[in-house]
């Protein structure tokens, strides 16, 4: 999944999530420095995320952004209101259940002894990835 079909997917599963407040694009925020990003308001506040895009093993620009579809990453809990950005952002995108997600990995909680950077991977089950950080 690339950044712009992500980003869609990414608006249509937060605006339908319990707890979300108002999502919308970063440039529909006002942010002219990211291309593609959110801007999610929940009861914890306004957090701003830049999406980036890793294209799938072999793939190119030039050719389609197809789907492959799998087992989606196990949903876990859902978002709860009091959870930090991260932790919600990452549940909301499990509960989703995309058949597209392999998988969804925290930044905060990786043994790379980094607490502070905070965002998501989203690994696709064509090899992509998407990386949402928080700004």
């Amino acid at each position: 999944m690339r950044p712009g079909r992500f980003q869609d997917f990414a608006v249509d599963v937060l605006k339908n999530t319990p707890g979300t407040a108002r999502v919308q694009t970063l440039a529909d925020a006002g942010d002219t420095q990211h291309p593609f990003g959110l801007a999610v308001a929940t009861e914890r506040g306004e957090s701003r995320w830049q999406i980036i895009g890793q294209l799938p093993d072999g793939g190119r620009h030039d050719t389609p952004d197809t789907p492959v579809e799998g087992t989606p990453a196990p949903a876990g809990e859902g978002p709860r209101p009091g959870d930090a950005p991260e932790a919600w952002l990452a549940a909301a995108f499990a509960a989703a259940e995309s058949p597209e997600v392999e998988r969804i990995e925290r930044w905060s909680t990786r043994d790379d002894g980094r607490p502070d950077h905070i965002g998501v991977t989203l690994f696709f089950h064509n090899s992509a990835k998407i990386f949402v950080r928080l700004l």
